[in-house]
């Protein structure tokens, strides 16, 4: 009888520990999850590097950039702390890069290897105010 209440008080003591264990506050808060990442796209031309759109909110971005050149171009997305490059990109093929980007302006340049007789003039990206949580959008990875 003697190890009935033994194992009785053993029992009630691990379920008052449980029960003690499941309420009051949780130190774990429910933080807002980054803003959705939006894609940009580029394009690389013999005169220019041209991003659109060219205004964004501040938050994660993938900028997606064709080259429409002859050569291979290393692209640099450039500003603010913040210097990405990809590349040799190779002539008619694309790049990403991916960023969270604070607000400011940012470059993206065409650079390659051999001295071209025209410089590709950058392109220019304004990035403003920090774009709302992606904590209310369903199916995101």
């Amino acid at each position: 009888m003697k190890s009935g209440r033994t194992r009785d008080a053993l029992l009630l003591a691990v379920a008052a520990i449980l029960v003690a264990g499941c309420g009051g506050s949780s130190k774990f808060e429910n933080k807002s999850r980054p803003p959705t990442p939006i894609q940009l796209t580029g394009v690389v031309t013999d005169k220019q590097v041209t991003v659109s759109p060219k205004r964004v909110g501040a938050g994660p971005v993938i900028l997606i950039v064709s080259n429409q050149t002859d050569g291979a171009h290393t692209i640099t997305l450039e500003g603010e702390g913040t210097t990405e490059t990809v590349g040799p990109v190779n002539p008619l093929d694309t790049a990403t890069v991916q960023a969270t980007l604070k607000p400011g302006t940012y470059t993206v340049k065409a650079g390659s290897k051999q001295a071209t007789t025209k410089e590709i003039r950058s392109g220019t990206l304004t990035v403003g105010g920090s774009r709302s949580s992606s904590s209310n959008q369903l199916l995101l990875p």
